[in-house]
């Protein structure tokens, strides 16, 4: 009798043992969209934009990527599971995780049905793909704003050749530009560190490259490490060196994909292992690369930086700085045009042509540099309103924060750190 009661108890802590507990519903959505996403990416060229996941996922979907309309109806089926998970037992992180995951899929089936051709109108697609729809201001509601630049460049001939002419005295020498660029992201580096904890491991590479539609690039490699890249197709100026070592460093993108990897790595939301580039987490990514250069640099002291280092650095005048700074800055009000340009160029009301033209009278860009512009239209499309708006959006969120410092780089903090949708920057 005893070896048989025995016999039972051992069944029983074997059947006991071999019962697996299922995955949270989350976690079962996630490692398929992060497959998802992997095809997609295999589908489309940049679609991902950065993975360190478990690469026998990336050897498979390379292997056995399934056609459009079967990575549409997964994308679907996704987002019923997705949406079917209650919130009750979810804390406050997951809910924001499930929102996440939920308009991501909605992204991604509408970039889907752009990989199958389907075209919709730049604001609709905005919207669609990144989840803010972009104000289109009629072009003439920028002419004030030229006229403030033209009052701080007078002069003969067509105002963009003027800005074009006086920007080229800050062009920093191409056999200074890397210096300039390590003394300015160490500058950033600096100044991020004394507000944000990164692992002691962090690390990035800085390279200058050519024959690129974009200014500067992070390829971020995993385990808190960064390519940086720099293109020097046209000359760079001196006020851009700390603008990109905020933007593409810190507190930037690779401040960002550095701390959102420890959603992966500590906490096991394998979504966090991969970077969609047409979604709503590129709208956060540019938008608080570009507003973190303000929070890093507050008031005066990007100028002044740029006075006492990187100036003579460059082997320009220092005394120069204050002029180009208000050139600059008028010029930022002429931002939003490239969105009506955009949008009329992409419907095709306008050709390349006119687009170039419509981005030097009413952004004030050289030929060379409004050509370059339009190539980024013709690659990115929409993602075009990612900088600017997103910028308008993230440092609307951190004023709000409150007037101190500390309290801005705690919210930039949870922006970076958390599953943060453009929605949730809007004031509630």
């Amino acid at each position: 009798m005893r070896s048989i009661f025995l016999t039972i108890v051992a069944f029983l802590l074997v059947a006991c043992a071999s019962v697996v507990p299922p995955r949270p519903p989350l976690d079962a959505v996630a490692e398929r969209f992060v497959k998802l996403t992997l095809e997609i990416g295999e589908r489309e060229e940049g679609y991902v934009d950065a993975y360190h996941g478990p690469p026998e996922w990336a050897a498979a979907a390379k292997a056995n990527t399934r056609s459009v309309e079967a990575l549409g109806a997964e994308a679907n089926a996704l987002l019923a599971m997705v949406r079917a998970v209650p919130d009750a037992g979810l804390a406050p992180l997951e809910l924001k995780r499930r929102a996440y995951l939920e308009v991501h899929l909605q992204s991604a089936a509408f970039r889907l049905r752009m990989i199958g051709g389907e075209r919709a109108p730049f604001a609709d697609e905005a919207e669609a793909l990144f989840g803010v729809r972009p104000p289109l201001a009629p072009l003439e509601s920028f002419e004030p704003a030229i006229a403030r630049v033209d009052t701080l460049l007078p002069g003969e001939g067509p105002l963009h050749a003027r800005v074009a002419a006086f920007r080229k005295r800050y062009e920093i020498p191409a056999d200074r530009l890397r210096p300039v660029m390590e003394a300015a992201i160490a500058e950033c580096r600096r100044r991020t560190l004394a507000h944000i904890s990164l692992p002691a491991s962090e690390r990035f590479d800085l390279e200058l490259v050519i024959g690129k539609p974009w200014g500067g690039y992070n390829w971020f490699k995993g385990g808190a490490h960064s390519l940086i890249q720099i293109n020097t197709d046209l000359p760079s100026t001196i006020d851009r060196a700390l603008d990109l070592g905020c933007h593409e460093g810190y507190p930037g993108h690779h401040v960002q994909n550095v701390l959102m990897e420890k959603l992966y790595t500590e906490r096991g939301w394998v979504e966090f292992s991969i970077w969609p580039l047409f979604a709503p987490v590129g709208f956060i990514a540019e938008g608080s690369a570009n507003a973190g250069i303000a929070l890093a640099f507050p008031g005066d002291e990007k100028r002044q930086f740029e006075q006492r280092v990187l100036y003579p650095l460059a082997g320009l005048d220092p005394a120069a700085a204050p002029a180009l700074e208000a050139v600059t800055t008028a010029l930022a009000a002429l931002r939003g045009a490239e969105y009506t340009i955009a949008d009329a160029y992409l419907a095709g009301r306008i050709d390349r042509a006119g687009a170039i033209a419509q981005l030097q009278r009413y952004q004030l860009s050289s030929p060379e540099r409004a050509a370059k512009r339009v190539d980024f239209i013709d690659a990115y499309r929409s993602y075009v309103i990612n900088y600017g708006l997103g910028q308008d959006m993230v440092a609307a969120r951190l004023a709000r924060a409150g007037a101190g410092q500390d309290a801005q780089w705690a919210a930039m903090v949870a922006i970076l750190s958390e599953p943060t949708l453009p929605r949730d920057l809007e004031a509630r």
